[in-house]
């Protein structure tokens, strides 16, 4: 089969004829249609996030496709299923997190002692198949096309776990930090649930497309979301921490705040003078938080209420694809198509 291949830290991805996976008695084989880059992918290329631990080092975390053969032993999935898998997507079962019998979550990337992490520590989605458990994949909904399902695997996932995860109220206010590969899908999910949304961002270009995502109000940083009347939640979905700091100028009395972005350069600090504590404000972050809420982030865009917007790439061009991701030429989000 093909597949996407990096040979080394800081090396360029590649395109190589490889082994197809075998599926064992628990497994499915997915034939792969698309599998997106996200600038995690940019991060283990570089070495700033652990590189995959296998060879041949296939990434990709977003993959989906349809079933082509299923073990013995399953019953759950069958030969035409269009299903995708996530970035974690299974546990160890016995270490201490483990024994707290939580739902399956990203949360087991940095607390399970041996979490299966697609692209991580097993072969990534960036190819024409790959082995899954069953019980590890989740069906895309009927007329979902794979390039537009592949995006909420990882920031649609994201956007809409943040947004959950601030729970918020009848009449409260959403600001969106960043609108870039999760920012554009965060405006999308808080407008259709009919919250009054508004986007934050430095970028000129980007005003007048948060108004068609959905935003009622756009502007460049806190002190400008405070003059327009603040948020009861503010959702970062950029990766400045500098710029999730400043939002919270404009975080209203008892608001939250979601660290859904990942800064790398720098660690998050309350601005100077900030009464954060006299405020009853919160301070949450929040990933993949349970399959139930990539299931609710599927259902909304397979009901047309939000559209993530991607640009494709054939599978000879995924070394161009990652280099684009990588100097934010992506408007939002990068596809590869096997």
């Amino acid at each position: 089969m093909k597949a996407a291949v990096i040979p080394g830290v800081n090396e360029e991805w590649e395109l190589r004829e490889v082994p197809t996976p075998e599926p064992g008695p628990a497994d499915v084989l997915i034939r792969v249609r698309a599998s997106g880059i996200c600038s995690n992918d940019v991060l283990v290329t570089k070495g700033m996030l652990p590189f995959p631990a296998f060879d041949p080092a296939i990434p990709g975390h977003e993959p989906v496709g349809e079933v082509v053969a299923v073990g013995d032993a399953v019953t759950s999935r069958q030969v035409g299923d269009v299903v995708g898998t996530t970035w974690i997507r299974g546990t160890c079962g016995s270490c201490d997190y483990c024994r707290l019998g939580l739902p399956l979550s990203a949360r087991a990337a940095f607390a399970c002692a041996a979490p299966v992490s697609t692209g991580f520590t097993v072969q990534g989605g960036q190819a024409e198949y790959i082995v899954v458990a069953a019980d590890q994949t989740v069906l895309i909904p009927d007329h979902l096309s794979p390039e537009l399902a592949v995006p909420v695997l990882c920031a649609g996932y994201t956007s809409w776990s943040a947004l959950r995860s601030a729970d918020p109220k009848p009449g409260e206010r959403v600001a969106v930090v960043g609108i870039g590969g999760l920012g554009h899908l965060a405006v999308q999910y808080a407008r259709a649930c009919g919250f009054d949304t508004i986007a934050v961002t430095s970028s000129p270009e980007k005003h007048d497309l948060a108004r068609e995502l959905g935003a009622s109000t756009v502007v460049s940083n806190g002190e400008e979301l405070r003059a327009a009347g603040g948020a009861d939640v503010v959702l970062v979905t950029g990766t400045s921490y500098r710029a999730a700091a400043d939002a919270m100028t404009g975080l209203n009395v008892n608001g939250r705040l979601v660290l859904a972005g990942i800064d790398v350069t720098e660690p998050f600090t309350l601005p100077p003078m900030l009464p954060f504590f006299g405020l009853g404000q919160r301070i949450i972050g929040a990933t993949h938080n349970g399959t139930e809420y990539l299931r609710e982030a599927l259902d909304l865009v397979a009901a047309g209420k939000v559209k993530p917007l991607v640009e494709t790439f054939a599978a000879e061009d995924v070394a161009e694809a990652v280099r684009k991701v990588g100097k934010g030429e992506v408007r939002f989000r990068a596809v590869v198509t096997y």
